[in-house]
């Protein structure tokens, strides 16, 4: 007979945070988590998300590298002051 000692979990293991906020915040959180028919816990974790996000990710030599690639090109390109006109008279049209 064996027995298994370890743990086996049949979902993904959350961690609490705790974060203390003045008085006036912490209502301005609930009152937009209200108007969103959300609780301030989902409010908090959309905004992380969207915050880490939003958060510059990846190699900064690999994105110069393909930055410096992309320089190497030769595009067409029209003057920046006719393709400005060109833009407005589009938006008369």
């Amino acid at each position: 007979m064996i027995l298994s000692t370890g743990v086996r979990y049949t979902h993904s293991v959350s961690k609490r945070l705790q974060i203390l906020l003045p008085d006036a915040e912490m209502e301005d959180i609930r009152r937009i988590a209200r108007r969103e028919h959300i609780s301030v816990g989902e409010w908090a974790r959309r905004a992380l998300r969207s915050a880490r996000s939003s958060l510059a990710s990846g190699d900064p030599e690999r994105k110069l590298k393909l930055l410096r690639e992309a320089a190497k090109y030769s595009f067409p390109t029209g003057d920046i002051d006719q393709m400005s006109a060109e833009i407005e008279r589009g938006y008369l049209e």
